[in-house]
């Protein structure tokens, strides 16, 4: 595990399933529903992704957190890096303009179990009123964490 710094988390697991079926859900909008720990994905529409700069909808839900009385809105998911089977990053567009630009990210290493999953969250790229308002992170490591062994559970 790498220390978290003030400004990003990352933590691994191994998966014992291939780097191509994992990046395959994660390719899904749905599969990153079904994999979320925090309880705020509600669903979601559009194509799988196939490169940067493709997007998607997510219906969300603030309530699940209890810290933002935002309740139900939707985000738009840019993707802003994919190398097929190696990595997905992304950031989000919603009703909170201009996007604040934090990043979320799966990192994947074939190895002799399966595949060894680097997921990140990282706000060190947020505008300044967004870091001056002192709301993030907006999701805890331990739910990085848990999102993990929710993928763990849908792919192995």
């Amino acid at each position: 595990m790498t220390p978290a710094t003030t400004e990003r988390f990352e933590v691994r697991r191994q998966i014992a399933a291939t780097p191509a079926k994992i990046f395959a859900l994660l390719c899904e909008p749905a599969g990153h529903v079904a994999i979320d720990s925090s309880g705020m994905l509600q669903s979601a529409e559009g194509e799988p992704v196939r490169k940067a700069g493709d997007t998607f909808v997510v219906h969300m839900d603030r309530e699940a957190l209890n810290d933002y009385p935002m309740g139900k809105y939707d985000i738009t998911v840019i993707i802003t890096r994919f190398e097929r089977d190696t990595l997905i990053e992304w950031t989000i567009s919603g009703q909170v303009q201009p996007p604040i630009r934090h990043l979320y990210g799966y990192r994947l290493q074939a190895s002799a179990g399966g595949t060894l999953v680097t997921s990140y969250y990282d706000w060190s790229e947020i505008e300044e009123r967004y870091r001056d308002a002192d709301i993030f992170p907006v999701i805890p490591e331990a739910a990085l964490r848990a999102t993990l062994g929710i993928l763990a559970r849908n792919v192995e």
